[in-house]
This record gives structure tokens, C-alpha cells and sequence, in this order.
């Protein structure tokens, strides 16, 4: 950038911070109009900064940046609404998603769409008893959004309809491909896949599917990558006396 770029008052949420020199950091933040941006925070780890407990995830913001280069600096930040109850299960999973976006998203991209569905989904996971369920609709709005949309309405490579009384094997590079069998972790009944397109995650065979499904499908995007976030709350749950009773969200 010859000019610098200076931006006022943007709807933003902080992705991901980490330590700078002494008393600042470096901030990735997921804004409305501008895409994902890095800025760097002077001083804002310093114990008399008013920023310090301001610049967290999951708050809504609005900041200002000045940018010469690929990483600006910050030169304001705002609440932009009640700061977030988040806890356990739903904590982990909001930074699941954080690290969704984080893979995901190219910098200085707007996605006006899916800055649209963070700040509709992160609140939804405050007190709610099917987090599973809220993360499965993110999933699959977002990899449409990002062109990638699982297809759950036509047999791969053709215009035929899914039979709900059907098997297919989905492939994560293809799509839904008619089979004769009906075992295999990535077979499902047309049905199934049906349910999962309408959203019914009310009922937990559905959930589950829809849980396998998006976990491959995501994976495959991923390029083998394996998330923090998923390995923390696995290991979470497997330390947990009751498993069973406490399912985890990721994996549900």
C-alpha cells in the first residue's frame, strides 16, 4: 500500500490475538465490510491501557486502523454491544469457529454474508442445550457461502433427485453417489441426507449424520489439517467421569 488506509468505526469481532514485544499484541479481526484484517494494538496489554479488556474474542467491537502494509495499527476500539456469557462447551466451540474463519477466510476479503452469520451464530451459543445443533447450521452456511456447499439435493454428476429410499456414499470431492450397500461410515440413507438439508437436528440420528458428513467434508477442505479447537475439546470430554451424559458438540 503506497497510501495508508485509514478506516473508522468498523463493526469487527477479534479472531485470534497474540503477545507483540512488551505490552502490545497483534489482533485478527473479522470485520464487516473490510474482510479478515491483522493490526497490531500498542500497549494494550499494559495494565493501565482502557483496551485491556476490551480486545477479546467474541466481543462485539467497533475499532479503527491506519494501514502502510499487510498489518495495520490499531487506533481505536469500542464495545458495539454487551459483551458475551460464554462457558465450557460453548466457549470451545465459539473458538472452534473462530478457527474455522481463521483457515478459511483470505485477508482483506469482504464477506459481508458470513460476518452476518458469526455475529448471528456466537450469540446463540450463550445458554443454549444443542450447541451441536447450532454448529452443524454454521457449517453448512458457511461452506456454501464460501462456494463449497454440500450437496444434499442431487446424485453427483447428474440432475437426479435423491431418493429418500436410496444408500449413497458421499464423497467429499463429488457429492452423493448412488451404492447397493448400506454400511460405511460416509453411507447414508436418502433420507438422511434429506433431513440434513432441512435441518431437522432435532432428532439426534440426523444430528449425528449431519456431524459425520460436515466432519469430512471440512476435513477435506482442510487438507488434513487438524484444528486445535476439535483436540481440545476432545481431550475436554474424555476427561470427563460421564461421556455419555455429556456429549461433546464437535463429535455429536
Amino acid at each position: 500500500m503506497n497510501n495508508p488506509r485509514r478506516v473508522q468505526q468498523q463493526p469487527a469481532y477479534i479472531l485470534h490475538r497474540r503477545p507483540f514485544r512488551d505490552s502490545s499484541q497483534i489482533i485478527d479481526v473479522l470485520t464487516r465490510d473490510y474482510g479478515t484484517v491483522a493490526a497490531v494494538a500498542r500497549g494494550s496489554r499494559g495494565s493501565k491501557s482502557r483496551l485491556a479488556g476490551l480486545l477479546r474474542p467474541f466481543m462485539p467491537l467497533r475499532v479503527s486502523w491506519v494501514a502502510k502494509s499487510d498489518l495495520g495499527t490499531l487506533t481505536g476500539a469500542e464495545a458495539n454491544g454487551p459483551p458475551l456469557s460464554l462457558k465450557g462447551d460453548a466457549l470451545l466451540s465459539a473458538y472452534y469457529i473462530n478457527e474455522l474463519l481463521l483457515y478459511f477466510l483470505h485477508r482483506h476479503d469482504p464477506q459481508t454474508e458470513i460476518f452476518e452469520l458469526y455475529a448471528e451464530t456466537i450469540p446463540s451459543l450463550c445458554g443454549n442445550k444443542n450447541i451441536a445443533s447450532c454448529l452443524r447450521i454454521f457449517e453448512l452456511e458457511l461452506l456454501s457461502l464460501l462456494g463449497y456447499a454440500v450437496n444434499l439435493g442431487h446424485v453427483a454428476g447428474t440432475s437426479n433427485d435423491i431418493d429418500p429410499d436410496d444408500n449413497y456414499e458421499y464423497r467429499a470431492d463429488q457429492g452423493p453417489v448412488a451404492v447397493a450397500r448400506s454400511d460405511g461410515p460416509m453411507v447414508f440413507r436418502g433420507s438422511m441426507l434429506l433431513a440434513i438439508a432441512a435441518r431437522e437436528f432435532d432428532d439426534p440420528d440426523v444430528l449425528r449424520a449431519a456431524n459425520r458428513l460436515l466432519r469430512a467434508a471440512i476435513a477435506h477442505h482442510l487438507g488434513g489439517k487438524e484444528l486445535q479447537s476439535r483436540k481440545v475439546l476432545r481431550e475436554v470430554h474424555r476427561g470427563r467421569i460421564a461421556p455419555s451424559q455429556d456429549r461433546n458438540p464437535l463429535d455429536e
